[in-house]
């Protein structure tokens, strides 16, 4: 064998080595998944968006809640047994509010129960869509997000308040429209909240959740912890299965060239010493 035969072999493992770490990781994903369907009898549905790096190009693309979404959970929820539990694992930052919708009316419509597992954060539509499951299982960590409509760079809630609080005079006709258009969104996002949680909770205590998670109470971004929602009445637990962070395992952030948080990845207990006392 040649120089340039090596060459060749040294060039081809380098190019697939990739593509057979990704094959690699899918297989290990779908095993975990089969696992943790096996172990509670349930139908397992990720709804996972990383912050992925173009290779080429080098600058981030965010990943969000599209409509591509909304009919991959809603087939996969038709392809389960009415009467069969559902788990749904979401870590997401949002996106449109349609397709959220979808995916939260069909997961209400399920017969069986639904369990929307957040094992870091599930913002905006994220939320929206834990908001229809019968239970939410966080860590103690994690977080939610207000579902309160935003048009454009502007919450909705602010475009109405601008224009309760400025004479019609010294309002531009371009703000005027935006601000009608945000009245209505803010009602029709606190229906569909309201209509969400109906059934699963009083109707007096889901009016109020209602009005407090879409009407712009907080910033969009505002972190609602696990002892935060349970405070509001939620039916939140944060017994979070160790099956699910070793599920998020296999879905790594793309690797930059300086990682910005390193360390070993063992647990770490205290040390005794001979005497058998702590160090």
């Amino acid at each position: 064998m040649n120089t340039m035969d090596i060459f060749w072999i040294f060039f081809i493992f380098t190019a697939l080595q990739p593509v057979i770490r990704q094959k690699m990781l899918e297989a290990a994903r779908q095993r975990m998944i089969a696992k943790i369907e096996k172990e509670r009898g349930s139908r397992l549905i990720l709804l996972i968006h990383r912050q992925e790096t173009m290779s080429l190009l080098g600058f981030p693309v965010m990943k969000y809640i599209d409509i591509n979404d909304s009919e991959q959970v809603i087939r996969a929820i038709h392809l389960t047994d009415d009467d069969v539990p559902i788990d749904l694992v979401l870590h997401t930052p949002g996106g449109l509010v349609l397709a959220a919708l979808q995916i939260a009316r069909a997961v209400r419509e399920h017969r069986g129960k639904v369990t929307a597992f957040v094992p870091h954060y599930a913002m905006s539509g994220g939320t929206l869509i834990a908001l229809a499951a019968d239970e939410i299982v966080m860590d103690k960590h994690a977080v939610l997000g207000p579902v309160d409509p935003q048009l454009g760079q502007f919450p909705a809630a602010s475009l109405v308040k601008v224009k309760e609080e400025k004479s019609i005079d010294r309002i531009d006709d371009q703000t005027l429209i935006m601000a009608d258009v945000a009245e209505k969104a803010l009602g029709q996002m606190k229906e569909e909240v309201k209509e969400l949680l109906s059934g699963r909770l009083p109707a007096r205590k889901a009016e109020e959740l209602a009005q407090i998670f879409s009407q712009g109470k907080w910033t969009h971004d505002h972190p609602i912890s696990c002892e935060d929602a349970q405070s509001l009445g939620l039916p939140v637990t944060n017994d979070l299965p160790k099956e699910i962070y070793q599920l998020m395992g296999l879905f790594p952030q793309p690797l930059r060239r300086e990682p910005s948080v390193e360390f070993i990845p063992m647990p770490r207990y205290k040390e005794q010493n001979p005497e058998g006392r702590h160090r």
